[in-house]
């Protein structure tokens, strides 16, 4: 089978923010990896590592102190190098699908659903021939996240959290674009509406039904979480993000069976979940602000030695000096 193309290809994407005094913080470090069609690359890490400001960048919608380096290509189009006009008009809605954190504070609250659903059906598709037209559309971009018809007419106020990310994943299904943001999608749900909701998502990703997408091929999603166990329920590929690096790109069915993470950070986020070990990672992560010359896990990890004082390179998709083996068939049966 021929490998697909990337939807997004992420090529050493750092972000530094410029602080008072002239001190830049390091939020984002050359960052490499590639989404395909078809494909959910699950992007996991505790708070505070980068995952969202990667995803700001991503969309355009980092702050005026902040300074990236590096390329994020979706299609030709380099997202770093885009202005605000371009975003605004071409990437927003129609390039990247955002399904946000916390929706219901990205909904406006004084309109119903189907007026913010007709409203964007008419900005991102052209749908035009009046209110009948705009009303079909609206039902039709409901019923494909699962949001009841007979609930449009509310406002966000009057939404369950579950109803609310339904409505939040209708908008940015609207567009049909070839890429989904999910940023913490799961946040703040309860765990049969974390199920329900990254189900859907993975539906959307595995059958498009036009536009930005070819039908077959699926959607590429980028589903940022710390909710290990939804990204084990959705992803095919994983991405670990520590104090602003990426430390493992692995195969998801390896990463949370057989052989499981290489990287010791990885091998701890597993560990500190009550259905494992149950062992928590001794230690918090470091200031941003302050990142060793070395690799920014070795004060928190068992395996550090000397050279741990220089900065391991990603090399065969693990970023350690010192990674956990991979099992080869001989060692499975000893």
């Amino acid at each position: 089978m021929t490998e697909r193309a990337p939807v997004l290809s992420v090529r050493g994407l750092s972000v530094r923010f410029l602080m008072p005094g002239g001190r830049r913080v390091a939020a984002v470090t050359d960052a490499h990896f590639d989404v395909a069609a078809g494909e959910c690359l699950a992007l996991i890490g505790e708070s505070g590592c980068g995952k969202s400001v990667l995803a700001s960048a991503l969309l355009g919608l980092l702050p005026g102190n902040a300074q990236t380096a590096g390329r994020a290509l979706l299609g030709d189009l380099d997202l770093l190098a885009a202005d605000e006009r371009t975003f605004a008009r071409t990437v927003r809605g129609r390039l990247i699908g955002l399904v946000p954190q916390s929706p219901a504070a990205h909904l406006t609250p004084v309109r119903t659903i189907r007026s913010q659903l007709e409203e964007t059906v008419a900005e991102l598709t052209g749908v035009r021939g009046g209110r009948t037209a705009l009303r079909e559309a609206a039902e039709a971009a409901a019923e494909r996240a699962a949001f009841p018809v007979d609930h449009l007419d509310r406002h966000p106020h009057e939404l369950s959290g579950g109803l609310a990310q339904r409505a939040a994943t209708a908008l940015a299904l609207v567009g049909d674009a070839p890429l989904l943001l999910a940023d913490e999608p799961t946040t703040g749900l309860d765990r049969d509406l974390v199920d329900h909701t990254v189900d859907e998502l993975r539906r959307h990703v595995d059958n498009a039904d036009g536009g930005g997408a070819r039908p077959g091929d699926g959607r590429a999603l980028l589903m940022i979480t710390h909710d290990l166990a939804a990204a084990e329920r959705i992803a095919d590929r994983v991405a670990v993000m520590y104090a602003g690096r990426l430390v493992e790109l692995a195969d998801a069915t390896a990463f949370f069976g057989t052989p499981g993470p290489r990287h010791p950070y990885s091998r701890g986020l597993l560990d500190a979940l009550p259905d494992r070990a149950f062992a928590p990672i001794p230690g918090l992560p470091p200031e941003l602000g302050a990142l060793p010359d070395g690799c920014a896990f070795a004060a928190r990890c068992d395996r550090a030695t000397d050279a741990c004082a220089a900065l391991p390179p990603l090399r065969g998709q693990v970023a350690c000096h010192h990674p956990h083996a991979v099992l080869t068939k001989a060692a499975d049966r000893a």
